[in-house]
């Protein structure tokens, strides 16, 4: 196989689309590092797995010997990024856009190699615009072909407010490829619209257009949802590294490869192989635990990544845990929820009497831990194993 094809296989690995393969082929055939470009608006200081998508790609094109942009949209973040809205959505204040940036770039970095990364920020230049300028930019593009983009379309058609400002979201995003000569850009399902601007932008400049890349949602714990925190169903990067090993443990086989495909930076070749296992009477759960010690390892270090499995393993052992525990997402309304009532619910008892006899006789455990306080409250934004008696058993994730 030949480098322009590695290179390809490696880009493409778990994309939802590349445009245009051709031309992706013909800048790699150039053999120079490409500038490859993703942007992020810092308008939530925490990462789940689900947003590290497009970094893991950008790491897999590092990794390749590529010219990896991060670039912060800390002027875009100030417009607000209408996309997948249905209302226009409030701009973030500058202290809110730098807080961001700052925690972005900290925990970025727990996957890009901050020595082969340039940090960007678009109000670099797009601070030195004059009024003017932006007119001139608002030029290339009619309001017919804004409506084309989905969320517009939907809004115009609804009778919904669309606030001009909107409209300039996308241009000063693709303005940002023409600052930085992208030959490739990254982005979610959702960016394309704005991806393909730039690439229109960069032809009007007199630039050679960039190739786009977009790459899938991630589904959640579910394995339905998109990730996301308001469901319940995320593992933040962020979070305690037995919380982060314990929730991928807990997810499903088919989920497990998904996950493998779209944030491990094992080879493709490597995880074909352990498929190839499975089908062949290995257990699935040996590879899941390879995913989580991975991911658990990125983020906070390989001797956490031990300590972790073995804790997790340590439970296994002592009979404290099944292999096929059941998995519960919660969205609690307003306040947090009595440990009687969560039983009740996720059906590990058929009411909250029986859920309080079962506490009065010494047979509930959270976590582990046996509990005597009927009137227990189980907080929001935390996951719990459950215990009734020794059979019954529930992870319970509460948002």
């Amino acid at each position: 196989m030949s480098s322009v094809e590695s290179n390809l296989d490696i880009i493409k690995r778990g994309c939802e689309e590349l445009l245009v393969e051709q031309e992706m082929a013909a800048k790699l055939a150039l053999g120079r590092p490409l500038r490859i470009k993703a942007g992020f608006d810092p308008t939530a200081p925490d990462l789940h797995l689900g947003h590290t998508v497009l970094i893991t790609k950008l790491r897999q094109l590092q990794d390749l010997g590529h010219h990896i942009i991060f670039l912060i949209g800390d002027f875009t973040g100030l417009i607000g990024d209408p996309t997948g809205k249905n209302a226009t959505r409030p701009p973030l204040s500058p202290d809110q856009v730098e807080a961001n940036a700052r925690t972005y770039k900290e925990q970025v970095f727990k996957l890009l190699d901050p020595d082969r990364t340039e940090v960007a920020f678009n109000s670099t230049w797009m601070g030195r615009q004059s009024a003017g300028d932006l007119i001139k930019l608002a030029s290339t593009h009619t309001v017919a072909r804004m409506l084309e983009r989905d969320d517009f379309g939907k809004r115009y058609r609804g009778n919904q407010p669309i606030a001009i400002h909107e409209f300039l979201y996308p241009l000063v995003q693709g303005y940002d490829s023409v600052a930085l000569r992208a030959d490739l850009e990254l982005g979610g399902t959702d960016q394309k619209f704005n991806l393909l601007v730039g690439r229109e932008l960069q032809k009007h400049f007199g630039q050679p257009p960039q190739c786009i890349l977009t790459m899938p949602l991630l589904e959640g714990l579910d394995g339905v949802n998109k990730m996301s925190k308001s469901l319940g169903n995320y593992v933040g990067i962020n979070e305690p590294a037995g919380e982060i090993f314990g929730k991928l443990m807990s997810i499903s086989d088919p989920l497990m490869w998904r996950y493998l495909e779209l944030l491990s930076l094992e080879s493709g070749s490597v995880i074909e192989g352990w498929r190839q296992e499975t089908q062949q009477g290995r257990n699935p759960r040996d590879i899941k635990v390879l995913l989580a010690r991975e991911i658990v390892a990125r983020f906070h270090g390989a001797q956490a990544a031990e300590h972790a499995n073995a804790q997790f393993e340590a439970r296994f052992r002592q009979g404290q845990l099944p292999e096929d525990i059941q998995e519960h997402h919660l969205k609690l309304q307003g306040e947090d929820l009595r440990l009687s009532q969560v039983l009740r619910r996720i059906g590990l008892t058929a009411s909250t009497s029986e859920a309080l006899r079962a506490i009065d006789a010494g047979g509930v455990r959270v976590d582990g831990a046996k509990v005597s306080d009927k009137a227990l409250l189980l907080q929001r934004g935390t996951t719990v194993i459950l215990q009734v008696g020794k059979r019954r058993f529930a992870r319970v994730a509460l948002a």
